[in-house]
Formats: C-alpha cells, structure tokens, sequence
C-alpha cells in the first residue's frame, strides 16, 4: 500500500516528466555536458600540443645571416626580362648582391673550417675553379647541335646536381643549359620568399633560348627531384601554348611528382611564426651550411611551393585528360630509388605514368640490396608494392627493375628485368654491375651522382689531387648528439653504384634519331 509520502513523491515525478520528458531533458543535459567537456578537452589538449610544439621549434639553433639576408635581385615571375640573356645578367647582378649582403660580412676560414659562407673553407663555393650555383650553358663549337637540352636541379639545389649528365650530353653533341632556379644558389633565405611560378617563368626563357639555338633540332629536358616536377609541368604547359617549344622527351631523376599533403600544411607553421615574431618558425631544419652546391637548412615554403606545383600537375592532366592534346605528350623515361624516402613510386605511377597514354614511357627502379644478411634486417621491403606494380594488366608502361642476380654465386651482382606493357615476363640483360659492400639501398638524392664525384661521391677522382673535401665520403663515429651534422645526414647515401647505367640510357633515350 502506498504511503501519502510515497503518493506525493509519485505525483511530483509524473508531473515533472510529463509522461517521460523529464527522463529525456535529464540524458540530454548529462550528454550535452559531456560533448562539452570532451570538446573543451580536446581544444585543451590541441593549444597545449600547439604551444609545446612552437616551443620546440623555437628552441633550435639561431638563425645566421644568410637565413635572414633579403635579397633584392633575385628574378621572378614579373621581373622585366624577356630573354634568357636577361636571366643571366639578373644572376650576375644577384651574385654581386649575396658577395655584398653575406660573403663580405663573414670572416675567413682556414681549410679546417667548414662553413660555405667564409672565404677560404673548403665548403666555400670560391674555393672550387668553377661555381656550380650558377647558370651553365654549353654550346656546340664549330658545329651543329644534335639537340637542344635542359637540365633543371632539385629543390634546395644548384646545377652542380646536373652538371655530371650535362657533360655527357654535351660530349654526345647536344647544347646544354644547366639552369639555376631562382631561390637557389645564393643563401638558404632565397628559398623563404620564391614561388613556383617564378621557376616555371625561367624554364620557359631558358626553352625559347634554346629553339633559337638549335632550330628544329629536338629539345629535350632532364630534371632532378622538383626539376622533374618543373620538367613535366612545362611538358603539359607546352601542348596548350603553341608559343612555347615542344619537347622530344622527358628524363627524370627522382622526380617529385606526389608528396604528402603536409607539405601544404606546413605553411601554417611559418604563418604562425610571422604572426608571432618567431622567425625560426619559417624553417622545417637550420642547419650548419657545410655542403658549397646545396643548402642544408631548408624552408617551409620550399616544400610548400612544391605541392603547389605537383597540384598543378594534377590540375592540368585532370583538364588535358581524354584530350587530343595529351597525345602529343613526350616520351617519359624515370629513374627512381625503390625506397625513395622524399617522392613516393606509386604516387609517381598515379600522378605521372597512369596518366599518360601509351607511348613508349618507362619507370627504371633501383631495388634494394637482397643480399641475405641485408635483406634480413630491412624493415619495410618494397618487393609487394613492385609485384603489385608489375602484375597490373591495365600497366602502359615498361618497368625495368635493378635488382639482384638470381642464381648465382655472387649475389651482390645485378641484372635489370624489364617488363613491356601488360607483359608479366621479363627480358634480363646484364649491365656488369654489383653492389658495393655495406649499402643496402639507393637513397632520394644518391641517383644523378657518379660514384667518383667530387663532392658526393666516394672515391677519389683520378684528376684529383691535393686534399679533397667529398661529403660522400665521410665515416665518422662517436657518441650520438655530439656532432652538427645528423647521423641520418651522414648514413644517407649520396652516390649511385649504378650510375653508368643511367647516363648510357639517358645518352640513348636522347641521341641523334632516338625520337624520330
């Protein structure tokens, strides 16, 4: 039986639910309450994250006068020159800028200083016979070019990177530009204001000069890393612009064709810095400049400016795609390390090669190392992403693959395995190469360089002589965080063991009759 109390109590929970209301305000307040707080938290835990992470960045080494050095002179997009003579004379009067601006500012160095910005260093570009940060051009003396060629460096680079295949080129007859890139060359603090489209201005200069120079002889372009990027852009950019040259082939080396889409994130990380007076915030490293030909700190609009670029890529071939225009696109021929840590192989295949109609283009892969005791210890093996790349019965394209010999008693050896369009049997052939002992892959930034390079590789060259300063060749070793120059900067590979065969493929792919 029901108390007058218990009666009053039930009355009161019936009129306040109003027939079960009150139960479902009640849950709808404890729930909005709870999105609340998790919501509160979150943002919370995002600020603090953000805090400590702008913190951090600020807390690394202070920025030295060539991170902050304004260069006027620099060319862009709207410069007035017309020519590629134009170019050139900007870069001279740019070059007397940064003497002016930075070289003049620092003090000299003994040969045991490694500083690129102190006369006197072995990493100052003055030290060397010739500057490779600068614009180089070589032409045909008393006869006519074979072809017209162009080489365009990687981002943070210089036309040293090329200068290697140039001479190759040029030897087999062509006329060869080595184009320095704006933003590049000088000091790292060039790489904080450019854009791409003021690179894609100075490729199409350097186009134009050379169809006036080899007339009707075949022009073709060689680029490296973001050069490629550049080189396939203007590719595109020529089949809708009759002004500008046509193009008989593309080579590419490492080409930056897909990279990951924090690259146009990281903007924001230099905006905030503006905004907040934190300079060193522009900057994705700061490092000690000790490489002459390259900048070792490198900006986050650099890698900025190459999404946008590899976005624009994708912008044109989604508008060409199906067109008659893109039939007309040149021949591709790719070089790339398998396990490329900077540009990704199957986002070069969607973003390039899949794009592409049938057309004799070919993807060179450099496996990795599959030598029992290296194989075992690899983490990540490419092996299923090259099968899936392989089998795929929709492929237009030939893949040739550098990869161990099999069955054989030297297993360091290699033999390359090319596989036609939609063919899963390959041809073999021998190229009478081996893998060095102690490497296990070829790295991002190893491919266009001779394993006697002056600087990047690791042995001496045969006209060396007097002290050399090789990069490539450094092995030191100690406790970890003592030394400027990272570990992971001196583990990466910066030769290529295989370089013979890609300079006698790109000589081929661009000989006299290849294209026609």
């Amino acid at each position: 039986m029901e108390t007058p109390a218990a009666g009053r109590f039930s009355t009161l929970v019936s009129r306040l639910a109003g027939g079960g209301k009150f139960v479902t305000w009640l849950s709808l307040t404890v729930a909005g309450r709870i999105v609340r707080t998790v919501v509160n938290l979150l943002l919370g835990g995002f600020i603090v994250i953000v805090v400590l992470a702008i913190y951090s960045l600020n807390q690394r080494p202070d920025l030295s006068l060539w991170h902050e050095v304004e260069l006027d002179g620099e060319f862009t997009e709207k410069s007035d020159a017309t020519t590629f003579a134009d170019y050139l004379a900007i870069e001279e009067d740019l070059f007397e800028e940064v003497r002016e601006k930075v070289y003049s500012r620092t003090e000299p160095a003994g040969p045991e200083i490694i500083s690129r910005y102190r006369s006197g260093s072995p990493a100052n570009p003055g030290h060397y016979e010739t500057d490779w940060n600068r614009t180089f051009e070589w032409k045909q003396e008393g006869r006519e070019a074979t072809a017209g060629i162009l080489l365009l460096h990687g981002m943070s680079d210089s036309p040293y990177s090329m200068q290697t295949v140039g001479k190759a080129l040029h030897e087999q007859g062509a006329h060869t530009i080595g184009l320095r890139l704006p933003g590049h060359g000088t000091a790292p603090s060039g790489l904080i204001g450019f854009e791409w489209e003021d690179m894609a201005a100075a490729v199409r200069l350097a186009m134009l000069h050379l169809r006036e120079s080899v007339g009707d002889r075949p022009l073709y372009l060689v680029g490296y890393s973001n050069g490629g990027a550049l080189s396939v852009h203007y590719a595109l950019d020529s089949l809708l612009d009759d002004a500008l040259p046509q193009v008989s082939g593309v080579a590419l080396l490492s080409p930056a064709i897909g990279v990951s889409r924090m690259a146009g994130l990281a903007v924001w990380q230099a905006r905030a810095g503006h905004w907040l007076g934190l300079e060193k915030l522009a900057w994705n490293s700061i490092g000690t400049e000790y490489d002459p030909y390259k900048y070792i700190s490198f900006a986050v609009n650099a890698g900025d400016q190459v999404y946008r670029l590899t976005s624009e890529i994708r912008r044109d071939f989604d508008r060409l795609a199906g067109s008659p225009e893109l039939e007309r696109f040149p021949p591709v021929l790719a070089f790339q390390s398998a396990v490329d840590a900077t540009v990704s192989t199957p986002d070069l295949i969607k973003g390039l090669f899949e794009k592409l109609p049938d057309k004799g283009h070919e993807l060179v892969l450099f496996d990795i190392n599959r030598v029992g005791i290296i194989e075992n210890l690899v983490k990540t093996d490419p092996e299923e992403k090259l099968v899936r790349i392989l089998t795929s019965s929709e492929r237009d394209f030939t893949v040739t693959i550098l990869s161990n010999r099999r069955e054989t008693l030297t297993p360091a050896a290699v033999e390359t395995r090319s596989f036609a369009p939609r063919v899963s049997a390959p041809t073999i052939t021998d190229p009478g190469l081996a893998w060095p002992d102690g490497l296990y892959s070829l790295s991002h930034i190893a491919v266009p360089f001779r394993p006697d390079d002056r600087l990047y590789g690791n042995q001496r060259p045969p006209d060396e002589q007097g002290p050399a300063y090789q990069i490539g060749n450094v092995h030191l070793r100690g406790e970890r965080g003592v030394l400027a120059i990272s570990a992971t900067d001196q583990l990466r590979l910066r030769w290529n063991p295989f370089y013979p065969y890609l300079e006698e493929r790109i000589l081929a792919f661009t000989a006299p009759g290849a294209r026609l």
